[in-house]
């Protein structure tokens, strides 16, 4: 799978090299001689990493980044740019870029760290971990955790294992005897427990625990997990 680089630099002999450079190792360069060209070509698709420079005509790199930074938070973005005063790299690395590199530099040092801020966003990537989104709660299933927005709301280990079972049979009528089977692990005992799990779960995931709209009561039936979009 082709990997796609774009490089916003107004230098056109500038901009060329580092595209050189990038194809001989197998990338696919675009270039873009403005902030605002680069905008543009991100309507069109987003690069895999940015290469980008600070004094640009009209938009500067900064404001761009700013920009690119609040719809595109992952993608990795090397600054390479003549400003190096300590003021610059740091107001850099504040707003969201992943590198500064100073010019004069060498291509090949370049494309090295690209190459290095592409495999460490791959590998993180890869480490994300699965979730299941309700309202505005998440569900991260590999540390067992359920979060709202960035405050994580405590469950015990068995309240957890009701939820994550409920969310994977959302939409299906579920009887307590079942919920019991499954997640008890037991033919027999006390059922009643349940019902107080599923109340304890009403009190940390809904509004109103009185009328909830996640977990629903289906009368005669047992309970069923909704998730309204």
């Amino acid at each position: 799978m082709s990997v796609n680089i774009l490089i916003i630099e107004d230098v056109p002999e500038m901009s060329q090299l580092i595209a050189m450079y990038l194809e001989k190792d197998g990338m696919t360069p675009t270039i873009a001689s403005s902030a605002e060209e680069g905008l543009s070509i991100l309507n069109e698709k987003t690069p895999d990493l940015i290469i980008l420079d600070l004094n640009l005509p009209g938009m500067s790199g900064f404001d761009f980044l700013k920009k690119f930074r609040q719809n595109q938070p992952a993608t990795p973005v090397i600054i390479a740019s003549a400003r190096d005063a300590d003021e610059d790299i740091i107001t850099g690395l504040g707003i969201g870029a992943d590198e500064f590199v100073t010019k004069p530099f060498s291509p090949r040092v370049l494309v090295a760290k690209v190459k290095a801020n592409l495999r460490r966003n791959s590998e993180i990537s890869a480490a994300a971990e699965d979730f299941y989104q309700f309202g505005d709660y998440k569900l991260l299933l590999n540390s067992c955790v359920l979060k709202k927005g960035a405050e994580k709301i405590p469950l015990s280990n068995k309240e957890y294992n009701v939820l994550e079972y409920l969310i994977k049979h959302e939409g299906e009528n579920l009887s307590p005897e079942k919920i019991y089977k499954d997640v008890w692990k037991a033919e027999f005992g006390d059922i009643t427990a349940v019902a107080v799990y599923i109340q304890r779960l009403r009190k940390k995931i809904e509004d109103e625990p009185s009328s909830p709209k996640f977990i629903k009561t289906v009368f005669g039936l047992g309970y069923i997990f909704e998730n309204p979009k």
